[in-house]
């Protein structure tokens, strides 16, 4: 039982394979392309700016009405999320920018790998699932 426990994982990363391969080279093709990797971090940089912009007193004021001993008591009503988040630094949006398109090279390297190494993988699936038949077919004669 132990040897058909370790080839689910190897059987179900085999079986759509050859389905998901072009899909597979278009994610290792968009993650490796720089120009992706800047709009990535170009988008979180503005999102994440404008999100730290956003003023929250209205809402903690709303907060603050439903339970007064709550710390959104004490949030003024100008403060922006950057503010109340201990995250006003100007520069935060474009470090968490810098950190986003530096995980996608990552992120791009090792679906390089993977891809690279998927053959080997299919490969070793098939082979653990024959050897799975195998010692099931000599259990069940014994």
């Amino acid at each position: 039982m132990r040897i058909a426990l370790a080839a689910l994982p190897l059987l179900a990363l085999a079986a759509p394979m050859p389905a998901a391969a072009g899909q597979m080279n278009d994610t290792v093709a968009t993650l490796n392309d720089p120009v992706a990797q800047d709009r990535m971090a170009d988008t979180v940089t503005a999102l994440v700016g404008a999100l730290m912009k956003l003023n929250v007193g209205p809402l903690a004021e709303a907060v603050a009405r439903v339970d007064p001993t709550s710390d959104a008591a004490y949030i003024p009503p100008d403060a922006t999320l950057g503010e109340v988040a201990g995250q006003d630094d100007p520069y935060y949006a474009e470090r968490l920018g810098d950190d986003v398109r530096a995980t996608t090279r990552m992120a791009g390297h090792a679906a390089s790998a993977l891809a690279a190494y998927a053959p080997v993988l299919k490969s070793m699936a098939r082979d653990m699932a024959a050897q799975w038949e195998r010692e099931r077919d000599a259990a069940r004669q014994r």
